[in-house]
């Protein structure tokens, strides 16, 4: 039952190269001109602010926050709000530009964007990420708004501060306004389903693609990499489908059962001690062992580039579903197409989460709430046509998933931009 264990030591790829990479791969495909090919690579707009916080101790610390709208052809920014310390400008830049892409593969009425603050959530108390979430929302508030840009929860961020965000938005404007965020709690406007929602969708697409070889959720072995709110949501998905799971990781460490982890019971062990390390009857993994795993199916549900040229030599999984942004370099992607790996892009694999968020504002547009079964309904049939939509292309025109899905959100995302054309 023991699994390898391996150093994971080295530097992060950039995720803005790759995000630029995969454009630059959809416009040879598609045949664009250099100068749509610029516009297409490039940010609309990006605000970068700094955020004075008063510690607790009566200290202060200067924090920096970022909003970047890369393209609203298609209507609104749509993005989340990353709390991290490695957040910077390139790596915000990047998710929005998946955002842009993943918004028109699933056909919403949104552009990409994305925002982030550089601070570990972790060593500040509530009351001071409160501050710096009031303060950040309060200096990008020209750039925000339903109708221009709606925030969402990301890494290190949940439904607390979409609440706070929403606040700050709504007294600076001097009436509620619930629309300027999603992923908020129930009891100010949230929608039911929006918590699970990209895990969720996770599990519908890879049901899609498993499908596509006839082969069903109860038939497959799963590894998963990244045990947050996506990755321990589709772990029980999954294991209520019948899946087996054998392996689960977070930021601390892993576990690793060759007869399958006791889910149930691992859900609890990380709701008393926060993580999924020291899991009993498990043996100890570490994150890049995890994804040479011998498993039917990989789920990187953790952070960007993790698939690299070094660690997608190394899968054995059949089918790899991200749920990550970004888990896959560029070169890693070569190398798992080479190896005949089907890769379920994030672009597509995790869209449940902006599908919901959709679904949200449109609920406090309407101010006219739906229950959690038409909810759930509408997310898996907007999952299902998408990837039905991705995997035909992709079997027409001899390209991978990955290529499929980003020619269709790029096509889409360039007719708008064409059909509005420049101004003035």
């Amino acid at each position: 039952m023991t699994a390898p264990v391996t150093p994971v030591d080295k530097p992060r790829p950039s995720p803005l190269a790759t995000a630029h990479a995969q454009l630059a791969g959809a416009v040879e495909i598609l045949g664009y001109s250099s100068g749509l090919h610029e516009m297409l690579a490039t940010s609309r707009r990006e605000i970068n602010v700094a955020i004075p916080l008063r510690r607790d101790d009566g200290s202060t610390e200067l924090l920096r926050g970022y909003r970047i709208q890369h393209n609203i052809s298609r209507g609104p920014g749509k993005g989340g709000l990353r709390y991290a310390p490695n957040v910077d400008p390139d790596e915000v830049r990047a998710l929005a530009m998946l955002m842009t892409w993943k918004c028109a593969v699933v056909d919403l009425p949104y552009g990409g964007a994305k925002g982030g603050v550089t601070i570990d959530p972790r060593n500040y108390s509530k009351l001071e990420l409160e501050r710096v979430t009031r303060r950040y929302t309060s200096e990008i508030m020209p750039m925000i708004g339903p109708e221009r840009d709606i925030m969402a929860p990301d890494i290190g961020t949940d439904e607390q501060t979409m609440a706070w965000v929403m606040d700050t938005y709504s007294v600076n404007k001097g009436y509620t306004i619930p629309a300027v965020t999603t992923g908020k709690p129930l009891s100010v406007g949230g929608s039911l389903g929006r918590a699970t929602a990209t895990s969720r969708g996770v599990v519908h697409a890879m049901k899609a693609a498993l499908a596509d070889a006839g082969v069903g959720l109860n038939e497959v072995r799963v590894a998963i990499q990244g045990f947050g709110k996506v990755g321990s949501h589709a772990t029980r998905f999954l294991a209520e489908a019948g899946s087996t799971v054998l392996a689960v990781s977070d930021q601390y460490g892993g576990v690793y059962d060759a007869n399958g982890l006791d889910v149930s019971s691992l859900l609890a062990h990380v709701k008393q001690t926060g993580s999924v390390v020291g899991f009993a009857d498990s043996d100890p993994i570490d994150n890049t062992a995890l994804l040479a795993l011998d498993v039917d199916v990989l789920i990187p549900a953790a952070v960007e580039g993790v698939l690299d040229e070094e660690t997608a030599a190394t899968v054995k999984a059949r089918w790899v579903i991200e749920a990550a942004n970004g888990p896959t370099t560029s070169a890693g992607d070569q190398v798992l197409a080479d190896r005949g790996i089907i890769v379920v892009p994030d672009i597509l694999a995790n869209a449940g989460g902006v599908v919901v968020s959709y679904f949200e504002w449109v609920q406090a547009n309407q101010a006219y709430w739906w229950t959690e079964h038409e909810i759930e309904e509408r997310l898996e049939q907007r999952m299902l046509q998408a990837y039905a939509t991705v995997a035909q292309a992709a079997r027409a025109d001899g390209h991978t998933l990955r290529d499929a899905a980003l020619t269709i959100g790029v096509r889409r995302v360039a007719e708008a931009h064409q059909i509005r054309g420049l101004y003035p």
